[in-house]
């Protein structure tokens, strides 16, 4: 059914938006500089606007940090961390009904997607200045589980035949999912340097990321303009099948 595709659409949409957004706001509010910029400085003059600091780069983190992008930045963490796990159980639900032997696999994905999002709405409700420790364990489970996600959802996609375009949609999968998995990597050895050059380099990679993610989500609409409503029946339908096992 054509409506939901709206899923994949909406939590693209949300995510990519919302994030630029939130990074529009903290430049136009000097709270980060450019993304185009790499000069900085060990301190700055009260007066001096231009410039910037290890407080400044642009990461999407510190671009919502501060008031009063910081409410758009967690309203946007949270709004795509929900759709996300939306996504994931729908996912799964499709594969069960379609593809019932990799319901493994299947379910494996389905717990790092969890775990993802659960680690995006602890990043995203824990500010980085006041609980920066708990920020940036959430974005770390959230990154490492994402890659981990990724090339599940890659595999899957050469495993089961929902759309009938999966020698299309591999191909493109497995170069996002190289991107991820890569950026990712170079994002935290980036990231752990001090100095001003690596920690941009870091930011732009962190950006790189997001925008992948992104367009890796977005293909999935081809997915679920085939999904149907009948085939969450499937997936509570064995959810009660495995009760009883459980039990027994």
């Amino acid at each position: 059914m054509v409506f939901w595709i709206i899923i994949p659409f909406t939590l693209s949409a949300v995510s990519f938006l919302g994030s630029w957004t939130v990074y529009a706001l903290a430049l136009r509010n000097g709270h980060v500089c450019s993304l185009n910029n790499w000069e900085y400085r060990n301190s700055c003059q009260t007066n001096d606007s231009g410039c910037c600091t290890t407080f400044h780069v642009p990461t999407i983190s510190w671009s919502g940090t501060n008031a009063p992008e910081n409410s758009l930045f967690s309203a946007t963490i949270n709004a795509g961390a929900f759709l996300f796990l939306v996504f994931c159980i729908f996912h799964h639900a499709h594969i069960l009904d379609r593809n019932s032997n990799q319901s493994l696999l299947a379910k494996i994905s389905l717990v790092f997607g969890c775990v993802a999002s659960c680690g995006a709405f602890v990043a995203g409700n824990c500010n980085p200045a006041q609980l920066s420790m708990l920020h940036y364990l959430g974005a770390a489970v959230s990154f490492v589980c994402l890659c981990f996600y990724c090339v599940l959802l890659t595999s899957l996609t050469n495993r089961c035949l929902l759309t009938g375009l999966e020698r299309y949609l591999y191909p493109a999968r497995i170069v996002s999912t190289v991107i991820q998995v890569t950026v990712t990597i170079l994002y935290c050895i980036f990231f752990a340097q001090e100095d001003y050059f690596y920690k941009h380099i870091s930011a732009i990679f962190e950006w790189t990321l997001s925008v992948n993610i992104e367009a890796f989500e977005l293909s999935f609409v081809v997915e679920f303009y085939f999904f149907s409503s009948s085939m969450l029946t499937t997936l509570l339908e064995r959810r009660g099948e495995e009760k009883p096992l459980i039990l027994a």
